[in-house]
């Protein structure tokens, strides 16, 4: 069968060659006579993969010692709960930055439990840049701030992240997360669903700093609890075991091909074919995102009339290429082109590109 080129925003396109070598050993999972999902999360099997899997994290990630790297479940809207109950006393408060409707959706659910400070947010001119730290108003002693890195339907990218100072600095990179090089250590816990560039849905990675594990509240929900699951090392229930174990081919495939400083090139090279398209298009295609604050991984842009934007989005469809319809909320095109898109695949869309607009320019 002929693969496609798959520029869905999530679930999202996996290395062909993990894809194929998980079909090599799901029946039999290294001689144990039955597949890894078929394996008790008990068992020397699983325990290996979960603990290889942490590890690759760490190194891959470069993830300080005085860090855990957890593995939750319920993706990472799970989080916008568990943040706050986790690390706010009663009576704190947290400032959210919000960039995009993740960002929202993590600031409402956490207004829920707690008291939350606004700190920045341009969503009177759509989301179409991300705020320069001039105007970023932090309120008086929050427990924490709290970001996400890269907006999947508006299309942009945290380029520098904000200096919060000795204030613990909390990120969602669901949708960026090991596309490129960042330093763990400017925060004090990351989490990201694993559906965009580290495997299929059902898991969700925490790197949290060790001090944050202590003092939290005994009264929230166990499932909820970040020193349970440290505790037992991601195991206290039955884990999303498959997920995890894909997770960890992916962060393989990663290393393989020259990790994060390789990846980082890679994952500039391609968008630049696209957002070439959109620059050199006369007006034909106009980019939602400001160009300072575009993404690496979600590109969005409108054409002249939604008539054209439909058939576009038909016209790429049968030319083997899905997904690329934007969010309704933003409209027109959206390409995601996450670690394992390839740069032929960006290349045939910019090349479609090209060739539509001389047809309907």
């Amino acid at each position: 069968m002929e693969r496609i080129y798959n520029f869905n925003p999530g679930p999202a396109v996996l290395p062909l060659s993990v894809l194929e070598e998980v079909q090599s050993e799901f029946l039999n999972y290294k001689g144990s006579g039955m597949s890894i999902v078929e394996s008790s999360h008990r068992g020397k099997e699983y325990e290996a993969v979960n603990k290889e899997t942490e590890a690759l994290i760490k190194e891959l990630f470069v993830v300080p010692e005085n860090y855990r790297v957890l593995f939750c479940q319920g993706g990472a809207s799970t989080q916008f709960a568990a943040v706050p109950l986790n690390l706010v006393p009663a009576g704190g408060h947290a400032d959210y930055l919000l960039t995009g409707s993740w960002a929202e959706k993590a600031q409402q659910e956490a207004e829920k439990f707690i008291k939350v400070n606004i700190a920045a947010s341009n969503k009177s001119e759509n989301y179409t840049r991300i705020p320069g730290k001039e105007e970023i108003r932090f309120s008086e002693n929050p427990v924490y701030v709290h970001l996400c890195s890269n907006n999947t339907i508006y299309g942009t990218q945290w380029q520098t992240f904000p200096d919060t100072g000795s204030i613990p600095l909390v990120a969602d990179m669901s949708s960026d997360i090991f596309s490129r090089r960042i330093d763990v250590s400017k925060f004090a816990l990351i989490y990201a669903g694993s559906q965009k560039n580290l495997g299929p849905a059902g898991v969700t990675v925490v790197i949290i700093r060790k001090d944050l594990l202590q003092g939290i509240p005994a009264n929230i929900p166990t499932m909820l609890r970040y020193d349970i699951c440290a505790e037992n090392d991601s195991l206290y229930n039955t884990p999303p075991a498959f997920a995890v174990y894909m997770v960890n081919k992916v962060l393989h495939w990663l290393k393989a091909n020259g990790g994060l400083a390789e990846m980082e090139k890679h994952n500039a090279r391609k968008a630049a074919l696209i957002y070439e398209a959109i620059d050199g298009s006369g007006g034909f295609y106009k980019g939602h995102a400001l160009k300072e604050s575009r993404s690496l991984m979600n590109i969005t842009f409108r054409l002249p009339s939604e008539e054209l934007e439909s058939a576009f989005a038909a016209e790429t469809t049968k030319q083997g290429m899905i997904g690329l319809k934007g969010h309704r909320s933003v409209g027109g095109i959206r390409a995601s082109v996450y670690n394992a898109m390839s740069f032929e695949g960006c290349k045939a869309l910019a090349e479609f590109m090209n060739n539509f607009q001389k047809k309907n320019g």
